[in-house]
Parts: C-alpha cells; structure tokens; sequence
C-alpha cells in the first residue's frame, strides 16, 4: 500500500524529480513537463564543460522561465571549468547544479567523466569545492553504486564521504552498477541488476545526507513507496514514455490540492510555446516528438502519434498537424482526469 502523500509545505525539492536523459530531456520536453506538474524538478540533459565554454552557450543552457524548477546536469571532471560552468549556470537562473557520475557511455569515458568518475573520488572531491566555491547555488552528485570490479558497498561509502566532505550534501544515486566495457548504456541501464536495497542503506547509514532513489521506478505509486525510505525518488524513461504519470504528481506526492491536469489541458497549454518555437524556427517535429507517449495505452495513440510523426517534419508544418493528430483521440481519453474516468 502506498504511503500518503506528506503536505506540500514539508516537500523539498528533490521529493519527485525526472532524469537528465540525453536526446530525450530538452528545453521543449520540459516545458511539456510542466504542463503536467508545476512541483517536479525537471533536469536538462547532460551538458558538458566544453559545449558551454567553447560552444554555443545559449543553444545548451537557455530555457523558458516557466520550467522553474530546473536544474542543470554538468558533465566534465577538470575543477576550473566546472566552476567556471557552474558560475554561467547560476547567471543564466538554474535552481541546482548537478555534476555526472553515473553516465557509462564510451565517449563519455573517454573524456574522463561521468560513471568513470566513481574511481577517482577525490577528483570529484576537487571538482564539487570548486564548484561550491563558485556558486550559491545548491551543487548535488549523481552517480551509480558502482562501476566494473569497484562495486563493494565499501568503495561505495568511501566515495561518498569523500565527496560529502567536499560539502556535497546531495546524492542521487543510479541503483545499478555500471559497466564500462563490454556493455552498451543501453544494456547498462538494463542488465546490472536494480539493487534498490544499497541505497535504502546508504540512507541508513547517512541519514544526516540527501539521499535520492534512480533506476526502475516505473510508477508514482512505486515512488510513494519508496518515499518511506529516500529523501527522493527521480522517474527516468517511465516519465519520456508515458509522461501522462506525471499528471498526479502535484497532489500524490507534493500534497496539492488543485486537480490535476487532462490530456488535452496539457496539449493546449503546451501550443502557444510551440506557436512561439514555429515563429523562431523550430521545426514541429522537434517540440512534439515529447508528446508522443500522451495516450500510451489508450485509444487513438496510434493515430497521434502516427500523424506526429509523418506530418510534423515536414517543411511547413505548424499547429494544423496537432489538431489533426487530436481529432484522432476520443474526446473520453483527452478528457480524462487522473483519478476519474469520463464516460465514452
């Protein structure tokens, strides 16, 4: 049975957050985010040092004012830039600065950072004091519980503490291992298998720290679940692929008691972004592609999604393509409200 959700006023911000994804959580998708949910914290995708020091910085760190809360995901490993990173991020109005040690792609690797990182604690240790340093915004770790032969709950705690001493207080933790041969990211966010009990006992053993459940968790009664336990819980591709989960959060996990949003509440809030996104020049498909996963499950999700699709890359194509797209889905299943069914 699921916990009840806690008052909104007791909530802090890492109660419901939705995962840096890469390709996946951009400026669009989190602004479609926020039509379901104001309370959850959206994260961008993986930003590295050198895309904001040497490549075009608004492209990668702009965002819309009404994401807020936000926070940026950074990926680097060398202190300056970080800092230097961290000190533009605050300029440009981010909530929370997180730094990547948990993404196990090669190229990422390579570059020394992201999941690799766990093996080198203190030089994580000096990247969050330089960042701390450069900021008063809050600077949090996100990582796994291990990678290749360094997976003892031992060397987990001693990376730990190594970075809290640094003055992390914040750890999002991936509840897998991760692979750094022999493995795809895709098959490392599949096959080391969820081990959800090792964060449940860092918790244990550092109740003094935030401590944030990633990985499987697939539904907002699983997170209240888990709630019980962790400061936090982040939903990953639960929340990309039916986003429409989202729609309770604010009042089963935040505690809120306005209603929570329909189908079609959240694709009409969501048009006059895209309008604006039209008149700048982005193409539709780029805005829509988030909105894909909507009717997961329901009637007329193939018809969305087949008309998003097809239609929305084509040179021209504007609002036109959503409406004819909408016409497509029963008016029971755009108009259903989280918790109540509307009558075919």
């Amino acid at each position: 049975m699921s916990a009840p959700a806690r008052p909104a006023k007791h909530m802090p911000p890492h109660t419901l957050s939705v995962a840096p994804m890469m390709d996946w959580t951009d400026r669009h998708c989190r602004v479609f985010h926020r039509t379901l949910t104001r309370r959850t914290l959206l994260y961008t995708e993986m930003v590295t040092t050198g895309a904001i020091l040497h490549g075009d910085r608004d492209r990668h760190l702009a965002f819309d004012a009404g994401e807020h809360p936000v926070a940026l995901q950074l990926g680097g490993s060398d202190a300056r830039a970080l800092a230097d990173c961290t000190r533009i991020a605050e300029g440009y109005g981010y909530d929370e600065v997180n730094l990547n040690c948990g993404c196990p792609s090669d190229r990422v690797s390579s570059g020394s950072f992201g999941a690799c990182l766990m093996g080198t604690p203190d030089v994580v240790a000096r990247a969050v004091d330089a960042m701390r340093a450069a900021t008063t915004l809050p600077v949090t770790v996100k990582h796994r519980i291990g990678i290749d032969d360094l997976d003892s709950y031992e060397h987990l705690t001693g990376f730990i503490r190594t970075v809290e001493a640094a003055g992390c207080d914040t750890f999002i933790v991936h509840a897998r291992k991760a692979w750094l041969s022999g493995l795809s990211p895709k098959e490392n966010r599949e096959i080391p298998p969820l081990r959800h009990e090792v964060v449940r006992q860092l918790k244990a053993d550092f109740p003094h720290l935030t401590v944030v459940l990633n990985g499987g968790v697939l539904t907002l009664d699983a997170a209240q679940d888990a709630l019980a336990w962790a400061d936090g819980v982040m939903i990953g591709r639960a929340a990309y692929q039916d986003p429409f989960i989202l729609a309770r959060a604010d009042g089963d996990i935040f505690g809120e008691d306005t209603p929570p949003v329909t189908r079609r509440e959240a694709i009409q809030a969501y048009l006059p972004y895209v309008a604006a996104q039209l008149q700048a020049g982005q193409p539709l498909n780029r805005m829509m592609k988030h909105t894909l996963g909507l009717f997961a499950g329901q009637p007329g999700a193939r018809h969305w999604k087949r008309t998003i699709s097809e239609q929305g890359h084509k040179p021209g194509a504007g609002l036109d393509v959503v409406h004819a797209a909408l016409a497509g889905v029963p008016d029971h299943v755009l108009d259903e409200r989280p918790g109540q069914t509307v009558s075919a």
